[in-house]
């Protein structure tokens, strides 16, 4: 049985915030540094940095990677990211429900 994660537990939600923000400045910093040109791409490569050294930030609160307990505990990672994969990937698509009701509405006007 799947335990269900609480996401008004403050140590649940700073993992997932820190990981989404961390990967996200991770994709944002690589998009720019890659298309961009001049100070654009150095913007990018600062994302980048911003985003790696947040994800070491993340490992290193949530693994014992190189403490013998980790500084969150009683937290199930993979269930944590399940959970926010799956709440993220929800909210897109309701997103684009409602965004693709909107474009047809106006379309049809």
């Amino acid at each position: 049985m799947v335990q269900l994660i609480d996401g008004t537990d403050m140590y649940t939600f700073l993992t997932i915030f820190v990981m989404t923000f961390a990967l996200f400045l991770l994709v944002a910093g690589v998009f720019t540094a890659y298309f961009g040109s001049g100070k654009s791409r150095k913007i990018g490569g600062g994302l980048l940095g911003i985003g790696l050294a947040l994800g070491l930030i993340w490992i290193l609160m949530t693994t014992t990677l190189i403490m013998d307990e980790p500084m969150i505990e009683n937290v199930w990672l993979s269930q944590i990211i399940i959970q926010a994969v799956v709440i993220i990937l929800a909210a897109v698509v309701g997103a684009l429900a409602a965004i693709g009701m909107f474009l047809a509405a106006i379309m049809k006007a």
